[in-house]
């Protein structure tokens, strides 16, 4: 089947790349010429673990192009993948997908199937429709085709899905999408293609990320609990989760959720909910308190070193929002960073993929460091921010004498409380063993 993908970013390239290694041939097309210029050069614009592999074993059914319609003339099915960015009322940003409409409409030479692969809000796909048949002579058949990918595990989530997601009112939109996603199911163990109506499938990628944002709040705010009463929130974890009708995943207390998704798909579904006369309490408390979270390293090293950083040196390890990407889109890294410079404080950080992007996006400045032990080299204190592997396996006895003061604020939970207490580091977690250290309110 020839396929356009418009957009190679996250999802658009993924998408590109796992089609094209089904054996279908594959136009992407992205208005940035150098992005396009990479990709022709046989090169990934961005870090994904295995996209690089991938991508080398299936470029030779695969094209890239910045003319759009150049790609929709020889593709059956046309993917939409551009961003839908967030506007400042918390609603999303859909002029791009729009313009990219509208040259499909004004490039179609015959019937296409269009497959709104970005998020989009609720209700979009009636108003595409009512555009594509006021814009387009041919019948476009417009499907829904939400994604979930967890960046960092992108191309096996796409390879092998736990679920397919399709909203469409035609048989023979419904006819296309099962070709074209039953070889992905059929390797995990024939997982469902959920078919339904598309407003249904608008709102069931919205409610999914919704979800996961409210664990991650929930098991945050009894981390802050633990805390102040000294329970220890690992044990509390593991207490509750153990009943079978409660799902474990993302019950993992830190330092609050980044990325493109969560953010912007918990803000977009309160707007949503405002829209209607709906007040979304849960949602508009699960993003209130990953805000705050993004504060309590800043707060717990403030206090203890007495209200102020002048003259200190912290060292940040991770840059990314989470493990195995190099994304930095409303990491807390980049508040943690902004809050500790305020503050008085030198930073030094280091990330294994992340940097760059990191001294793209921060609004203050730091210095990039080439390892982990370079960053610490003469540190106050170290903030541990991203749960990379690499820094798992840290022999604190050998590094402690690095820093100039041996105070580790971890914000991922990653080391054993008394290990690090025998190996002579002052240690804090989130939930766990904050204990005689003032620690402001928040």
């Amino acid at each position: 089947m020839n396929i356009a993908v418009l957009g190679t970013g996250y999802v658009g390239l993924v998408a590109g790349v796992c089609f094209a290694d089904a054996g279908h041939e594959v136009a992407c097309v992205d208005s940035n010429t150098d992005k396009i210029n990479t990709l022709i050069g046989g090169k990934v614009p961005f870090f994904e673990p295995g996209l690089d592999e991938l991508f080398t074993l299936s470029r030779k059914r695969m094209s890239f192009t910045t003319s759009i319609a150049e790609a929709v003339q020889k593709s059956q099915v046309v993917f939409i993948a551009v961003g839908t960015p967030e506007l400042p009322d918390g609603s999303a940003d859909m002029d791009p997908t729009f313009r990219v409409l509208g040259e499909i409409c004004k490039a179609a030479r015959e019937d296409k199937i269009v497959v709104l692969k970005s998020t989009v809000p609720i209700g979009t796909s009636r108003q595409v429709v009512s555009f594509c048949k006021e814009n387009c002579k041919f019948n476009l058949d417009v499907v829904n085709n939400p994604e979930f990918l967890r960046q960092g595990a992108a191309i096996e989530d796409f390879l092998k899905p736990d679920r397919v997601v399709i909203g469409c009112e035609s048989e023979k939109g419904r006819a296309v999408m099962q070709e074209l996603y039953e070889p992905f199911v059929s390797r995990n163990g024939n997982k469902p293609i959920l078919f339904m109506d598309n407003t249904s499938a608008e709102m069931t990628k919205y409610a999914a990320n919704s979800f996961l944002a409210l664990k991650i709040s929930f098991i945050n705010e009894l981390a802050l609990l633990s805390d102040k009463l000294g329970a220890d929130i690992d044990s509390v974890r593991a207490g509750f989760t153990s009943d079978n009708r409660i799902n474990p995943a993302f019950f993992s207390p830190g330092i609050g959720y980044g990325g493109s998704c969560f953010p912007k798909d918990v803000r977009a579904l309160i707007h949503a909910g405002k829209q209607n006369d709906i007040d979304l309490k849960l949602l508009k408390a699960a993003d209130a308190v990953n805000e705050r979270q993004k504060t309590i390293l800043t707060d717990r090293l403030l206090a203890h070193m007495g209200g102020s950083l002048k003259g200190k040196t912290v060292a940040l390890w991770g840059l990314a929002f989470k493990p195995r990407t190099d994304d930095v889109r409303r990491a807390p890294s980049l508040k943690i960073m902004e809050e500790l410079f305020l503050n008085g404080a030198q930073v030094r950080a280091f990330d294994p993929v992340a940097t760059k992007n990191a001294v793209e996006a921060s609004r203050v400045p730091f210095t990039a460091c080439e390892s982990p032990i370079e960053a610490i080299e003469g540190a106050d204190a170290l903030l541990i921010i991203t749960e990379w592997a690499e820094f798992k396996a840290v022999n604190w006895r050998a590094i402690r004498p690095k820093m100039k003061s041996p105070l580790v604020f971890d914000g991922r939970n990653l080391y054993d409380p008394l290990k690090m207490k025998d190996a002579g580091i002052e240690y804090y977690g989130i939930g766990r063993q904050i204990r005689g250290a003032p620690v402001k309110d928040v």
